[in-house]
């Protein structure tokens, strides 16, 4: 029996189908790679620094406020009405 179930209430409609003996089969196979899965460990997480790690260097707060004066020079360079 070869089924393309997509959704997770598709799984649970056709599971609810099943005869008690294979609802309990069911069952038992789903608890055993749940066992599986939670036994391996887990991968490490990165840090968002170790994300950015190649993005190089921050800007300075110097830097941040020379480009932000330099942003705001000009503005507004017409007076909005």
């Amino acid at each position: 029996m070869n089924l393309e179930i997509n959704t997770l209430n598709e799984v649970a409609a056709h599971a609810l189908q099943l005869p008690p003996l294979d609802k309990v089969r069911l069952v038992e196979r789903l608890m055993a790679t749940l066992e599986q899965e939670l036994a391996q460990p887990n991968r490490p997480l990165f840090s968002w620094r170790g994300l950015c790690a190649d993005l190089g260097s921050a800007p300075s707060a110097e830097e941040i406020d020379e480009a932000r004066r330099e942003a705001w020079a000009n503005f507004p360079r017409e007076e909005i009405e």
